[in-house]
């Protein structure tokens, strides 16, 4: 079971992350809304959802942080157009999309990694894959103790979506600190 007052710490550290980190560029406006929950569920099963969401070409990063109580499961999507590539492959970039949302998306898992931290001295982050949008669909079969989905917006012009999951092995109860700020870029950590 997750108590109210962690599943709201678990939102406040995704909202830090995704907006500290998400953006290519300090200052690039990142807005994050809770996804309605109808069409959060209709883009979790590759159905069209939005602008960005929903074509047979869309991605999913997927990003692990575990402890002995919790696995937190960290789930970007984005595809592969015209906006997302030119805000992720900017000038003089190489090599594909994948790679640099890849990056990317490390990047904000190792913030709510650091965040994390501050309680759950045990963490230990996976290393990043991508899937096919429409494996989404079976995070339900996982049995997750704690979903959530959003619509991330980057300058207005990139869409992306995340899913947050939890899935823990004990009660589990914190409350995160309002206004953290985080101590390092999100290093890759193997284990």
């Amino acid at each position: 079971m997750i108590s109210p007052r962690a599943q709201h710490s678990f939102e406040r550290i995704f909202h830090r992350a995704a907006q500290s980190r998400l953006p290519v560029q300090a200052g690039d406006a990142c807005v994050v809304t809770p996804a309605p929950k109808g069409l959060a569920h209709e883009r979790d099963n590759g159905r069209a959802h939005g602008r960005a969401h929903g074509r047979a070409d869309a991605e999913v990063v997927v990003l692990t942080i575990s402890s002995v109580v919790f696995r937190l499961m960290l789930i970007l999507h984005f595809e592969d157009d015209e906006a997302t590539r030119a805000y992720f492959m900017r000038e003089g970039a190489q090599g594909a999309l994948r790679e640099a949302f890849v990056e990317t998306g490390n990047l904000c898992c190792g913030a709510i990694n650091q965040d994390l931290l501050r309680h759950f001295p045990d963490l230990g982050m996976s290393t990043p894959y991508v899937l096919s949008a429409n494996c989404v669909a079976h995070i339900d079969g996982l049995g997750p103790d704690y979903r959530a989905a959003y619509d991330v917006s980057i300058n207005d012009t990139v869409q992306l979506g995340a899913t947050v999951c939890v899935f823990t092995s004990a009660p589990l109860d914190f409350v995160a600190d309002e206004e953290a700020v985080e101590e390092s870029g999100g290093e890759l950590e193997l284990f």
